[in-house]
């Protein structure tokens, strides 16, 4: 096994596999971005094409090689990132391999599963007299017949289980297809009479699936594939796999609510878009748009003034740094009916228009409203100042409340005291947590170790008593991650000497307090066991430490 992982670490660049998940700048010999593992406003995450390793130095302190990456960022297993990367690799990995090659783990069950469902959606398609006229109906939409291969658009029979005895043909056990989603408790086909866009994960590989009814008097126009172990409709963003790379390219993402939009607008040429469907947007979803970029387009329904969840959404990426537009819609149509009725440059152009978020709302709180009237005039501040009261710079702050005194012809003071009124919940955002870093003791203790790998004669520095304390220095000087913090340390020109005294200085008072607080304890244990000669003892130990605090 050894001999094929690292046969594919050879073949593949660290710098290449990241960046198709996040977006990386250059830094010197190294690549940076934000980390995608927690949220922070400078980037922290460093990738070292050198040592073939990437770390964040910020909030979360994870890191490693190019599988540890995958394993994380796609939430799997060694051997599920093992084969992806095979793949990617051109690496054929070996039969006899039983250590890995043999087991199949769940999530690569249903991931064959949902692969072989694909297959036999498409099959569906193109060949059943049903689905036929479902693929004749996607035509006379607008859908090109390269679109619908490419995005594996198929069909599920009216039956209740083609698919079912399908998979079971295939020697798929009845329980890992009701995990997949295919299936019902009561083992019947879950997608009957409908039209299939198969949702992907970031690979491309099929994760689950939204049915619409074709042809059917089932109530529910769309059915997803419920939440499994694959799919989670609070993580899946459709199109993902298509987009990813266009978003970084451009540095925007164009955010619409259904799989159809989605689509036709990659169709159309515009393909840094990606759906929503099914759920509302989530923190979850904003921090994997945010690996590709901080700029959010939304294409949602027109009526924002009534629409919680996309006000809520709109919030919440906001308030998680990104930078926010809105596309108003022509007579309220979606994408794809803007781009079937007054074609694809008609929908560029929209976007090309799509207004700051504050901007937007402002000219959607005096749409059909007469600003002369006191009754309009209220509506519109009522519905304008809890969004002006959120804005956390005073210069644009400032402007929206003149320009809202200068529309309704009213005093600018007097906004601001209506303003004072407005009360926001206390807990009106969610945003993505950071995550406990590393004690404080240990990020000194990694720098000092960085700054000696830099240069060796600093140890010389150090008096005896500290050689003896910092037993550290000769435990990790090979560790991976030292070395690529001492490539950062040069890279930022730091001022060594400054930095290693004052690490050295902090560290030592640390080390101190502990012993304090360590004999502390043993004082209290001596006491009860009457032992005074050691209490004597140990408080000369302990006044001894405080004196040399005293003097520094």
């Amino acid at each position: 096994m050894n001999s094929e992982i690292e046969q594919i670490k050879s073949r593949l660049n660290i710098v290449d596999i990241i960046g198709e998940y996040i977006k990386l700048e250059k830094a010197g010999i190294n690549y940076r971005a934000p980390c995608p593992f927690h949220n922070e406003k400078t980037p922290s995450f460093f990738v070292s094409p050198s040592r073939q390793m990437w770390h964040c130095f910020g909030g979360c302190n994870e890191g490693g090689d190019i599988f540890k990456f995958v394993m994380k960022i796609e939430g799997v297993e060694f051997i599920d990132a093992l084969k992806l990367l095979a793949k990617k690799a051109g690496v054929q990995l070996k039969e006899s391999s039983k250590k890995y090659e043999e087991i199949k783990t769940q999530r690569e069950i249903l991931l064959s599963i949902c692969k072989k469902a694909t297959a036999f959606f498409s099959t569906q398609l193109e060949k059943s007299k049903s689905g036929l006229e479902a693929k004749d109906y996607l035509l006379k939409r607008g859908f090109k017949e390269e679109t619908i291969k490419d995005w594996k658009i198929g069909y599920a029979p009216s039956t209740w289980n083609s698919l079912c005895d399908y998979l079971i043909g295939l020697g798929y056990k009845r329980e890992d297809i009701i995990n997949a989603g295919m299936a019902s408790e009561k083992f019947f086909d879950r997608f009957r009479s409908r039209i299939i866009f198969p949702i992907c994960d970031a690979s491309g590989q099929s994760i689950g699936f939204t049915g619409r009814v074709f042809n059917s008097e089932d109530e529910a126009k769309y059915l997803n594939t419920p939440n499994t172990l694959l799919y989670d409709k609070s993580q899946a963003l459709y199109g993902i796999d298509k987009a990813k790379i266009e978003i970084r390219k451009k540095d925007s993402c164009i955010l619409v609510e259904g799989n159809v939009d989605c689509i036709m607008s990659h169709q159309s040429g515009v393909k840094n878009c990606l759906a929503v469907s099914g759920t509302a947007l989530t923190t979850i979803h904003l921090g994997i748009i945010k690996r590709f970029s901080n700029n959010l387009t939304f294409a949602f329904d027109m009526d924002l003034a009534g629409n919680n969840a996309t006000k809520k959404g709109i919030d919440i990426a906001i308030n998680n740094g990104f930078n926010v537009k809105v596309i108003a819609m022509n007579n309220e149509k979606d994408p794809a009916d803007i781009i079937l009725s007054s074609g694809e440059e008609e929908w560029k152009r929209i976007i090309e228009g799509a207004k700051p978020i504050n901007q937007f709302y402002f000219d959607l709180a005096l749409k059909n409203k007469d600003v002369k009237s006191i009754e309009d005039q209220k509506r519109i501040v009522d519905e304008l100042l809890p969004i002006f009261k959120k804005i956390d710079n005073t210069i644009e702050q400032t402007h929206w409340i003149q320009k809202l005194a200068e529309v309704l012809s009213i005093r600018e003071d007097d906004v601001r005291q209506e303003m004072k009124k407005v009360k926001l919940p206390d807990q009106e955002f969610e945003i993505q947590k950071e995550k406990k870093g590393k004690p404080r003791r240990e990020l000194l203790e990694e720098t000092i170790l960085s700054i000696i790998l830099i240069n060796p004669l600093m140890v010389e520095k150090l008096n005896q008593e500290q050689k003896e304390l910092f037993t550290f220095i000769e435990d990790k000087k090979d560790d991976s991650y030292i070395i690529m913090k001492s490539e950062l340390l040069k890279e930022e020109e730091i001022d060594i000497d400054d930095e290693w005294h004052k690490c050295v200085y902090e560290i030592e008072n640390i080390y101190r307090e502990e012993k304090r607080k360590k004999i502390i304890v043993e004082i209290k244990e001596k006491e009860k066991e009457g032992s005074f000669e050691e209490v004597k003892k140990l408080l000369l130990e302990f006044n001894k430490l405080t004196k040399k605090d005293d003097k520094k």
